[in-house]
Parts: structure tokens; sequence; C-alpha cells
């Protein structure tokens, strides 16, 4: 083993559960910053995004996966592949499931699919510091009767309770080897990649409940300006001109809000200025455009 190797770990961990289960928020919490965008709506994360977390000589490769759930439509069932791929050949695979809502057919499902797996498997309940405390045992002894999981947490991903114990017991399994990103890098996603889901995160903060799961934002220009500043571009694509109306909002301050959190957000997280353009195109089958998915980092399937 070389002086470089010696001593280190690295391994990756798969977070894989239903929708809205928290998973990308405990990925950042893991990470100690944002790498994920995170939201009330269902299905917010779409592809295989890595987050990078490190402990002393430990680096873990955090794969945040889309939430799964019965698929319908072409994007539905490419999330959902995403998902289990994510979960191939991994050192470990957490299921990470919402302690308040409990078991259910999704949460069940998914349990059923991890079952056989070789793969080592955790379950860690999530939003313990809302949830009812008498239930959460009965709710873990039932889970883990279905799938034998060897370990099982408590945590609350939103304020941080028993995620230092869980991190450290993850640290602890990861194989010896070579880091795989350097000690600075939290996440794999590119910058055009990051600068798409900020802003379809503001989208999601401000319009989940007006804004249906139709809607999707690509960067079609990401430009470094002379003074170091970064120039954005963006195309928001809804199925329906009533979908435009909504995410324009009157006389424009709709988007007008949105282009100016996602572009404060970018800015912090990025660490430089950025000047963000956003344009609404309505394009109704956009669910069905090859390029989009590739942008999106899913697989087509034809």
């Amino acid at each position: 083993m070389s002086a470089d190797i010696a001593g280190k770990k690295c391994g990756h961990v798969a977070i894989i559960g239903a929708p809205n289960a928290g998973k990308s928020t405990l990925v950042n919490a893991l990470v100690g910053q944002k790498v994920a965008i995170v939201s009330p709506k269902a299905q917010t994360t779409r592809t295989r995004l890595m987050g990078v977390a490190m402990l002393d000589d430990t680096q873990m490769i955090l794969v945040d996966t889309p939430g799964i759930f019965a698929p319908e439509r072409r994007l539905d069932r490419a999330m959902v592949a995403a998902a289990w791929d994510g979960a191939t050949d991994t050192d470990l695979v957490a299921l990470v499931v919402d302690g308040r809502k409990g078991a259910g057919p999704k949460v069940e499902k998914i349990v059923e699919g991890l079952a056989p797996r070789k793969e080592r498997k955790w379950l860690i309940l999530n939003k313990v510091d809302i949830a009812a405390k008498d239930k959460l045992l009965a709710l873990a002894d039932k889970l883990n009767q279905m799938a034998s999981f060897e370990q099982i947490y408590f945590v609350s991903a939103q304020d941080g309770e028993g995620l230092e114990a869980l991190k450290s017991d993850m640290a602890a399994i990861m194989p010896a080897g070579e880091w795989h990103f350097p000690e600075d890098q939290v996440s794999d996603v590119t910058d055009r990649l990051l600068a798409a889901e900020m802003t379809r995160e503001q989208l999601y903060l401000k319009l989940h409940e007006e804004l249906p799961y139709a809607s999707s934002v690509t960067t079609e220009k990401y430009d470094e300006r002379e003074d170091g500043s970064i120039e954005i571009h963006q195309q928001i694509l809804v199925a329906r001109p009533t979908q435009r109306a909504i995410v324009l909002g009157k006389g424009g301050q709709m988007i007008k809000s949105i282009g100016a959190d996602a572009r404060a957000e970018l800015s912090r997280v990025m660490g430089i200025p950025v000047h963000l353009y956003l344009h609404v195109k309505v394009k109704p089958d956009w669910d069905e455009d090859k390029e989009i998915y590739e942008d999106m980092g899913l697989e087509w399937s034809g």
C-alpha cells in the first residue's frame, strides 16, 4: 500500500427511500453543506446525485437517489431505474423512512425489493423529532422483520439529532482505499446541472401547490465573465400555457422572485456573483425529449 493510500478509507453509500422521506436533507446534513435540492414536493430529486462526506481519513460518497414509487410515465420509470441502479454494488444501502408517516405500500414495496439484495442494509428512521415515539420502535421492528437490517438509526436530518453517531458508524465500515474526490470537493454535480437544480428548487418552493410535477429547467448558457462572475441563461419548460402564466405571475412578479432567490442561492453556494436570466417555454411533450433526459443524467428508454 502506497504512502498516499495508507490509512485512507473510501466507500459508496446509497441513500434510498420513498418520495419525501428526507433523503436529500440527510445527504446535505452529512456532507455539511447543500449539494441536493430540497422541497416539500414529492419526487424533487430526479437523478442520482453524489455528495461527498468526510470524517477524518474517511471519504463517504453518498448517492442521493430519486424517491422510489410506482412509475407511470417514461420520466417516472427513468427516475425509479436511477434509484435502484444507485443502490447496486455499493458498500452500504441506507433506507430512509419518514418516521412520522410510518410504513405504507410504497415503503413496504421498497423493503421487499431490498430484502434479497447482497449489499449491507441499514434502516434510518428520519423526522423522529416530529414523530410519535411509541410508534417508532414498532415501525422499526416491522420493517426489520421484512429485510433484516444490520443497523437501525433514529435521526432528524433537519435538526441533526442522531447524525453524529450515524456518520461515525458509516465511516467505520468503509473499506480501505484512495479517495475518489479531492478533500474540498463536496459533489460530482456539474455547475450547469447545479444551476438548473437550484432554479427548479425555487419553482417547487414557491409554486409546489400550484405547479404540477410536469416542469423542468435546462441551462442553455453558462459563461464566466471577465470579472469572474457567472452568466447563466435558463429555460423553464412547462406543459401548458396556463402553467406558463403561473410561473410568470402577475406582471412577471413570480418569475422575478424565482430568479432573485435562485440567483442568491447559487451565489451563496458557489461563492461568486451570479447573473441569472430565466425564460419560460411551453413544451407539451418535454418529458419525451431524449436530450432533456441526458441533461438530467437519466437513462433514456426507447
